[in-house]
């Protein structure tokens, strides 16, 4: 039978996304480990994820965790980082660094062919780094070089700002790092923070198709990691009053432009509409911010806005680098599409063109079994599961829009906002 090439393929809308739970295991040392199997891929990925102890209470080297980490691949006590870079390289294998505000880690791609010969030398990072004085140095003017470059930069310097609005200015979130926080770094601190206070509360997250024999060599070599006895601790957000910081930098030829401001987490009901709320507003290429500063105004090249998560909660942003001395003139702007939202009804037109990227954004984020894997840890460290995006998808496809006046309303109020100006005045 020939297929009539006229004629578009008939549109049928998801209705529901089918995601298998991960496989859910104990190890000894208490550690909770998570396995999704696909049976189609020769890939094997390991993420070992562990908390950070923040604190406020002591001085805190803001900067340890992160030399820790990326010191680990330096050399063990059996094999130098020229022997490792070969190792992992002749054993088609990559080790990459997980490393956030709450949670820090590693991660290992390899194949099963590979696996078993992987697992110890992969194993032996979180226990047998030597932190060597000459690496330490190297990566030291490496950091201090970093920070001199952004300090220099309006979207870095728009970022500290934020950051430090978002959060009281004792929060270790909201530290700005300096070259002095660089030199504070040294071997000692780096060997008893390892030791102490790197392996804390570890999860275990895998994907692949595994025998029951390599599950249990994972499991194996996991299982006797020396953890350590402190205690992740989650200092809490709060509420922040409403700030306004404008930074000018004369030489500068744009300005950065930051609004924010903390919202509800996934595990609220008003969750859902927000999420679909901002993706109208500035989540995306067709946006009504992008339209109206870029296409109409030409202020920018890009804007967006996005629902981003720390410490468990979720904060909304707008991000852009615009024309200098134009700063000012975008946030109203920002405002004004706000004000729309929540006098004006969408047109169906809109609400059709937002629910079918929406939903074809949301499957595509399921493309593949490491992206799955992704999403899964995604809500699942704010208490959450894949039903998560079951009833996601469910309001995409039933919303009719009456929720978007409602939630712009009850949670974009101009007098609570964090805004940040750094560039041209």
């Amino acid at each position: 039978m020939s297929i009539d090439r006229s004629q578009a393929p008939p549109y049928s809308f998801p209705e529901k996304i089918h995601l298998t739970p991960p496989k859910a295991r104990v190890l000894a040392n208490g550690a909770p480990l998570y396995y999704i199997p696909f049976p189609n891929i020769d890939a094997v990925k390991i993420e070992i994820v562990l908390s950070l102890k923040n604190t406020k209470s002591q001085p805190y080297k803001h900067l340890l965790p992160f030399f820790m980490l990326h010191m680990l691949l330096e050399g063990t006590n059996s094999m130098s980082s020229e022997k490792l870079d070969d190792f992992f390289d002749f054993h088609a294998s990559e080790v990459d660094i997980i490393s956030g505000y709450e949670k820090q880690g590693l991660s290992l791609l390899t194949t099963k062919k590979h696996l078993l010969e992987v697992l110890p030398v992969f194993r032996s990072l979180f226990t047998d780094a030597t932190f060597p004085e000459k690496e330490l140095n190297k990566r030291k003017s490496q950091k201090k070089l970093s920070i001199s470059i952004k300090n220099e930069q309006t979207s870095a310097r728009a970022n500290q700002l934020i950051r430090g609005s978002l959060f009281h200015k004792d929060h270790p979130f909201g530290s700005q790092v300096t070259e002095k926080d660089v030199d504070a770094i040294n071997k000692e601190d780096l060997s008893n923070y390892y030791h102490k206070e790197f392996l804390i509360a570890p999860q275990i997250f895998l994907t692949g198709h595994l025998t029951t024999e390599e599950l249990d060599q994972i499991e194996s070599s996991f299982s006797d990691l020396p953890l350590s006895t402190e205690l992740p601790i989650y200092l809490p957000t709060g509420e922040i009053p409403s700030s306004k910081q404008i930074e000018n930098k004369a030489e500068a030829l744009q300005s950065s432009i930051r609004i924010a401001k903390w919202m509800v987490p996934k595990s609220h009901p008003d969750y859902t509409a927000l999420y679909v709320l901002n993706t109208l507003l500035g989540g995306y290429f067709g946006s009504r911010l992008i339209k109206n500063i870029r296409e109409e105004k030409g202020y920018t090249y890009g804007i967006n806005s996005f629902l981003g998560e720390l410490n468990g909660n979720e904060y909304w942003m707008t991000v852009a680098d615009v024309k200098g001395g134009y700063g000012e003139a975008v946030i109203q702007e920002v405002y004004k599409e706000i004000e729309r939202l929540k006098t004006e009804p969408v047109a169906a037109g809109e609400l059709e063109i937002i629910k079918n990227y929406l939903a074809g954004s949301l499957l595509s984020n399921f493309s593949s079994p490491f992206d799955q894997m992704n999403h899964f840890q995604q809500v699942h460290f704010q208490g959450l599961n894949f039903d998560y995006y079951t009833r996601l998808l469910e309001y995409i496809t039933h919303f009719d829009g009456t929720d978007i006046m409602t939630m712009a309303n009850k949670y974009f109020d101009q007098k609570d906002m964090l805004e940040v100006i750094v560039g041209a005045g």
